[in-house]
């Protein structure tokens, strides 16, 4: 997935898109942003673990680390999106405290289905 990561969001979204390394090994990235509609609300864009490292916390570790960063900015809310047939997607981000928003057919064009999930963050 990292050839498709464009350059522009950890240019202009550099204090909340993060990499995950090991060694000289990319093992993982989160790009996310702050929300410009809405103050209260953080977006998760895109995500990628190396297959070779999944399951070992990599992505967790990301993430908690997203919500670290929208938490200190005063965000309290953080959303993302992914596909209905995507349920380990779907279950990954239901074990990190998301919830179904809701389910939006044709949300990014005919037959293209997704899930809107939602997590709160609690103030630390």
């Amino acid at each position: 997935m990292a050839p498709m990561l464009p350059q522009l969001f950890f240019l202009h979204f550099e204090g909340t898109s993060f990499v995950a390394e090991e060694g000289d090994e990319l093992a993982g990235f989160l790009c996310g942003f702050l929300s410009q509609s809405h103050g209260d609300e953080a977006y998760i864009h895109f995500v990628g673990v190396d297959p070779e490292r999944r399951g070992e916390g990599v992505g967790a570790a990301l993430y908690e680390r997203f919500f670290d960063e929208v938490r200190a900015q005063g965000r309290s809310v953080v959303r993302c999106v992914t596909s209905p047939a995507n349920q380990g997607s779907v279950g990954f981000h239901e074990a990190l405290g998301f919830e179904v928003d809701r389910v939006v057919p044709d949300y990014d064009g005919p037959g293209e289905d997704r899930v809107l999930l939602v997590r709160r963050l609690a103030p630390r």
